[in-house]
């Protein structure tokens, strides 16, 4: 069979694959240890189930608009008020399944071939993958780990070019846990604003971060009409099956966002749109457990992996990873996660799963029991040594 072209510039986001090599140990008899996949292991909040429920018995279980039900698209619209201070419309708002659709939309409504986007790495995989997709050129914007996985803003300023057309930035970001501070972001915006250039912010883990606030970039003076603001129910609400995701953006952008919907999903599903209604308009006693209890996980980890010889480990701000450092265990990340997945029976993804600048790092995830994460470091511990031997 003869593939397009473009297929062999498609990437992928390695901890399903990681994750279909521990299931194939697992199926053998093998006991592992997942620290690899982004997904809260918490059970959705009652209410929100509920609502599915109860949305699925008032039969709705039809067809959608493609931008998603009115209530829930209001719902967000005062969301993104109460939130970030700024007022948008239900024309700006679009509903996909997941949040990955509004990066893959935008960047396909977007960009040409050799239009430049500056995205993070250490970053999220679909970022370049989709970038490459499209024929535009990915340009890394160096994450450093002494800077606590913030960029240096004149290495930044360095990248921007006059085929630049989009920046992608990621706060509390994937996977370092990293959070960039108002001047970071102040310094995106000046340059976005001089040059004209679209900004999209990803910030799926807004409600997970243990100091301080979340600094949105949306919420600066002046950045709306330049703007794509990407978030989700996945990672807060505990509702990665669910796939719902949303974004505001430019009102003539969301109306081509909308056709490549017609022309994909035609839309998300229904019942799930209503029970996001509670998931923005409910209690967040459950949140703000799920919170709490991955700040306890964070704190074990680190401490933990610092433990460990070899490895040191930055505390993260956000998110539910963990980034630490392997460069002294003279080994390459990616066959160190092949080693400890085989031998120690503990699923974990290279650094490099996450682009060039992930070299000599892991990436563990957190979003699992302290004893789980007790026995996978002590794997790991016993697993470095007969390294070393």
């Amino acid at each position: 069979m003869k593939f397009a072209a473009r297929m062999s510039r498609l990437g992928t986001e390695t901890a399903f694959e990681v994750m279909a090599r521990a299931k194939a140990l697992e199926a053998k008899g093998k006991s592992i240890i997942h620290l690899q996949i982004g997904e809260p292991d918490f059970t959705t909040p009652k209410h929100i189930i509920e609502a599915a429920v109860a949305a699925l018995r008032e039969g709705q279980t039809h067809y959608s608009p493609s931008a998603g039900i009115r209530p829930l698209r209001e719902a967000i619209v005062e969301e993104v008020y109460q939130r970030r201070g700024v007022k948008s419309k239900v024309e700006e708002v679009i509903v996909t399944p997941g949040a990955k659709p509004i990066l893959y939309f935008t960047i396909l409504a977007l960009i040409e071939e050799g239009d430049e986007v500056i995205y993070p790495n250490p970053g999220f995989p679909i970022y370049e993958s989709v970038i490459n997709f499209v024929g535009g050129t990915p340009v890394p914007l160096p994450l450093i780990e002494e800077k606590d996985f913030r960029f240096d803003p004149d290495e930044f300023r360095s990248l921007v070019t006059n085929r630049t057309k989009m920046i992608i930035i990621n706060t509390p970001q994937n996977p370092t846990g990293g959070i960039l501070t108002k001047r970071d972001l102040e310094v995106v915006a000046e340059v976005a604003r001089q040059r004209k250039i679209l900004v999209l912010s990803d910030e799926v883990y807004k409600n997970i971060i243990y100091e301080g606030q979340h600094e949105s970039f949306y919420s600066l003076p002046g950045v709306k009409d330049f703007t794509i603001l990407l978030d989700g129910f996945s990672k807060t609400y505990a509702m990665t099956g669910w796939r719902l995701g949303w974004g505001v953006m430019p009102e003539e952008l969301a109306q081509k966002v909308e056709k490549l919907m017609i022309n994909s999903n035609s839309c998300t599903s229904t019942f799930s749109q209503h029970a996001a209604i509670q998931a923005l308009k409910g209690p967040t006693d459950e949140v703000d457990a799920f919170v709490e209890e991955f700040r306890k996980r964070r704190d074990f980890i680190v401490a933990g992996l610092n433990d460990i010889p070899g490895i040191s480990c930055i505390t993260p701000k956000g998110a539910f990873y963990v980034f630490p450092n392997v460069k002294n265990l003279n080994i390459s990340s990616q066959k160190l996660e092949h080693h400890l997945l085989n031998e120690a029976g503990v699923a974990v993804l290279s650094g490099t799963a996450f682009g060039k600048y992930g070299e000599g790092y892991l990436r563990f995830s957190y979003a699992n029991s302290i004893e789980n994460i007790n026995t996978g470091l002590e794997r790991i511990r016993k697993a470095l040594k007969n390294l070393s031997n």
